[in-house]
């Protein structure tokens, strides 16, 4: 392709990337004031209207984040077909000065056969001596500056590879983006449908489904803390790593958890707590469903089909869906609904309940930052958001109430964590920076 054709298309290219961008700030903005509107409503009564608004804002936002992201890969397609008609202008340069330095070095070779002192002194005069002297100094400058040119031609051209290959790994990284953001948005539909499922779109449908859970939550809590008092289970603090020590990732993103001190003003923290461990002031005035016991991990608000990340490396211990039991009345088992504990290596355990999907499967290795499932709110939960929970290794087992006691009401058949009442652990004591 001629240079000027090659200038159009880059032009052409540049131009396009430029579009992609001013379509990602205005998404921003729209993204944005999707936020305000979510905020607005996290303070409102909790009413089905109020949570099906919250659905249906947080899907639009995901809409537009998916929409910023297909422009961000349509941009890096973009960049790549232009670092590619560079590579192509570099290879020309690089052959072209390949073929000058070639040239000139054969002309070396040629007049090597008399030696350039013997031309000198067989010139036929002073004036022809020095114009071939100069004649050799303007040849050499000539070659070393084709030399340098080559060398230069070179370093873009591995560069713009360097370039292409970081472009093509964004995309890869984007792509994956965005079949995640894509399966948000279906976790939040569905449950959205099964919402209005479950209560026939009215809100005294709505107000006896909590109600329902709340009296299941009272049954499970307490065979539960029945059971957690029985257990003989010695946990050794000393095997347990030092409060404040921060060996744990928070289970969100840095983008989440920025966005989280964004909304301080909303939750009262930065990090979308909406409950602490231990009595806080809601477990306290909740003795029906807390047994008077303090709540055992930490609740963060998240949108339903958020990615939660393993807080730390370690082994899938064991997944679950109490969502799935029912009792002999038919009564649902509403507890941590589908449920991931991970085992690490230095004494502890962590707990991710109420998800709306599972990613992972007992005894799978795991890293730190990997996605291990989507929030959500199935189990005792009111509203989206992830209940995270750390354990003592020590004290902890996976099983059912029957398989203890034969309980036989209620959770009986529902495999989950126990756990003696001292194996569990504040998570801001090991959180990175709370």
């Amino acid at each position: 392709m001629p240079r000027t054709g090659r200038a159009d298309t880059a032009a052409n290219i540049q131009s396009q990337i430029d579009a992609h961008t001013q379509q990602i700030n205005a998404l921003d903005a729209e993204i944005a004031a999707y936020q305000k509107q979510l905020n607005a409503l996290g303070v409102k009564k909790n009413t089905l209207q109020s949570t099906i608004d919250s659905l249906s804002l947080s899907q639009k936002q995901l809409g537009a984040q998916i929409k910023v992201t297909q422009n961000k890969i349509a941009s890096a397609n973009l960049a790549i077909q232009e670092l590619t008609l560079s590579i192509g202008d570099k290879e020309s340069a690089v052959a072209a000065d390949q073929i000058a330095i070639g040239k000139a070095l054969q002309d070396i070779a040629e007049n090597e056969q008399t030696p350039f002192i013997a031309q000198v002194f067989s010139s036929n005069s002073l004036s022809e001596a020095w114009q071939r002297t100069d004649e050799a100094m303007q040849f050499n400058a000539a070659l070393a500056s084709n030399i340098s040119d080559l060398q230069a031609a070179r370093t873009v051209l591995a560069t713009n590879r360097d370039q292409v290959s970081a472009k093509k790994t964004q995309l890869v990284s984007l792509q994956s983006e965005l079949t995640l953001q894509k399966r948000s948005v279906d976790a939040s539909k569905v449950a959205e449908q099964q919402l209005l499922a479950q209560t026939r779109n009215q809100e005294s449908g709505y107000q006896r489904l909590i109600a329902e859970k709340k009296a299941s939550e009272k049954s499970f809590e307490d065979e539960l803390v029945s059971l957690q008092s029985q257990l003989n289970l010695i946990v050794h603090p000393g095997l347990l790593p030092k409060a404040g020590s921060g060996v744990l990732s928070w289970p969100f993103s840095d983008a989440f958890m920025q966005n989280c001190a964004r909304r301080k003003n909303i939750f009262g923290n930065l990090s979308c707590i909406t409950q602490y461990f231990g009595n806080t002031p809601f477990a306290t005035a909740n003795p029906q469903i807390y047994s008077g016991h303090g709540h055992d991990g930490i609740d963060i608000a998240a949108p339903i089909g958020t990615p939660v990340e393993a807080a730390l490396s370690g082994i899938v211990l064991a997944t679950g869906d109490t969502d799935l039991v029912h009792d002999s009345r038919g009564r649902q088992c509403y507890s941590f609904g589908k449920w991931v504990m991970l085992e690490h290596s230095d004494g502890i355990n962590t707990m991710y309940a109420h998800l709306s999907e599972i990613d992972v499967s007992k005894g799978q290795s795991v890293q730190t930052g990997q996605i291990i499932g989507l929030s959500g709110m199935t189990g005792y939960a009111t509203g989206p958001h992830l209940h995270f929970g750390v354990y003592a290794t020590e004290g902890t087992k996976i099983m059912t109430l029957r398989q203890f006691r034969g309980a036989t009401i209620g959770c009986a058949d529902a495999t989950m964590p126990v756990a003696t009442l001292s194996a569990y652990l504040n998570p801001l004591s090991y959180l990175i920076n709370s």
